[in-house]
């Protein structure tokens, strides 16, 4: 098994050294990740600068672009083989519910399902890497299983998974969940520059609004991995109905 590693929050970051060693005892493993933090990046790609790669001392390389650019250069190019599965992570704090559509951490793994090959992004639910190896220790055992039911290096999925920070023997088991909610982010912080400009810093994420059972940020509070399956097509298959009689109206009466 070949396994590409990449995360949002920079080559350097603990979370993507911990779970290197953990996958790299199951599997090939090679790291391409941005040289720093990209947190909220999504799907960004870089295509009006050009696109640097280097070698650390630990053998990671790192690029000056954002998560989906490392992922995208790797697939395309930069390595010389395909890899059966693209990971991302572990990022430093949760994405879920709505977090998953700004999240580095998931575009880097959307990017590799892009391009066919299964993807996982891996985040903790807390800050500041609590509990770090446990969180490793149970990525690790995931792509073990997805392994052995042979998920991997076949047809392409996408699963984003949160790991609550706590000691590994109180991780509860797998729940398979839908994404939950955020109520709106707060207020806008604006500040005054030394120069005597405005400045505004996006607000803090809003509260959660939706965290029912079933939803990932239920899954977690209880102790529990959410893995929730992802999929790329935006389209409202639901409202398609409405919206084709409303065509046929201004159709016809144009």
């Amino acid at each position: 098994m070949k396994i590409l590693i990449s995360n949002d929050d920079g080559y350097q970051a603990a979370g993507i050294v911990a779970l290197y060693e953990a996958l790299k005892q199951v599997a090939d493993v090679e790291v391409v990740a941005p040289e720093h933090n990209n947190s909220a990046k999504s799907n960004a790609l870089t295509l009006h600068s050009p696109l640097y790669v280097h070698r650390a001392a630990n053998g990671f390389r790192y690029v000056n672009g954002t998560p989906a650019d490392c992922v995208h250069i790797a697939l395309t190019g930069l390595l010389d083989y395909r890899p059966d599965l693209v990971v991302s992570g572990i990022n430093n704090g949760a994405n879920m519910g709505d977090d998953t559509i700004y999240s580095g951490t998931v575009g880097a793994a959307m990017e590799g399902f892009l391009f066919g090959v299964p993807a996982i992004a891996f985040s903790q639910v807390e800050r500041d890497w609590v509990e770090l190896q446990s969180a490793a220790r149970k990525a690790r055992e995931l792509v073990e299983s997805m392994q052995r039911q042979h998920l991997i290096g076949v047809q392409p999925w996408l699963l984003n998974v949160n790991i609550p920070n706590l000691p590994y023997a109180q991780i509860g088991s797998v729940k398979l969940c839908r994404l939950g909610k955020r109520h709106a982010a707060e207020k806008v912080i604006q500040q005054t520059s030394p120069r005597g400009e405005t400045m505004y810093w996006i607000g803090a994420a809003g509260p959660v609004a939706d965290d029912a059972e079933g939803t990932d940020f239920h899954a977690t509070a209880t102790g529990h991995m959410a893995v929730t399956p992802l999929k790329v097509d935006l389209t409202d298959h639901a409202s398609l109905g409405y919206w084709a009689q409303t065509a046929a109206r201004m159709n016809a009466a144009s």
